[in-house]
């Protein structure tokens, strides 16, 4: 478990840096391992570490590791795209769904969270910012359209945004980030969203999460950084 700390450490000094260069608290930036392919004893020593907030891409997956882990304390966000068929297996396990793309889906998660007794379910909403055909997301001016429909579903939150922006080396990718945080802005200003409640921008891998934090990101997504290759 000493390699699992002195990883988070290092990784947490890094955040802070980068909120400082910022003019932000660190405390206000959250890290969210992505465990995705990585067998239930790594997330363990990681839980045990210290880290409390988990991200899975893949139902299946999510679901084995669910029942395994469900003593450990582990805060689960999914994290991945969603079929409107999976939402009734993950929607009571975890806490929030970044990956909501779609009215549709939005409202599949409503019907699952009414049959559930789930009075509010958090999204974000995830938004396609760099228009790339392989990735899901709306676009950024769908996403304006998009806030304002499922924020009329009773049982569904919407805490903020979500982008994969291009693979590109950091620098190249801040204007990406940039645009996630001024479309937040954007909706809180246009949408009258609640600054306190949407707020959420969950953006920045382990390759520029750094650069995502100097441009607002509440949430940064670790992956290889902690666990290492798949």
């Amino acid at each position: 478990m000493e390699r699992e700390i002195a990883l988070l450490k290092e990784v947490w000094r890094r955040i802070a840096a980068a909120a400082e260069r910022a003019g932000r608290r660190p405390d206000d930036i959250r890290l969210l391992a992505v465990s995705k392919g990585q067998p239930v004893e790594k997330i363990r020593a990681f839980r045990r570490a210290g880290a409390t907030l988990f991200g899975e891409n893949y139902v299946q997956e999510f679901l084995e590791k669910y029942e395994v882990l469900r003593d450990d304390d582990i805060r689960w966000h999914f994290i991945g795209r969603l079929q409107t068929n999976k939402v009734k297996y993950i929607v009571d396990k975890v806490e929030c769904i970044h990956s909501v793309d779609s009215l549709k889906l939005a409202e599949e998660i409503e019907r699952q969270a009414v049959k559930h007794g789930i009075a509010k379910m958090p999204i974000l909403l995830q938004v396609n910012i760099g228009k790339e055909a392989t990735k899901g997301g709306a676009a950024a001016d769908e996403t304006v359209v998009l806030y304002r429909a499922v924020s009329t579903l009773d049982r569904i939150e919407v805490r903020g945004l979500m982008t994969l922006p291009p693979f590109l080396e950091p620098e190249e990718v801040r204007p990406y980030f940039r645009r996630l945080r001024e479309l937040r802005d954007r909706i809180v200003r246009e949408e009258k969203a609640g600054p306190v409640r949407f707020s959420e921008l969950s953006m920045g891998m382990s390759h520029d999460f750094e650069v995502a934090v100097e441009e607002g990101a509440t949430i940064v997504r670790l992956g290889t950084i902690l666990f290492g290759g798949r």
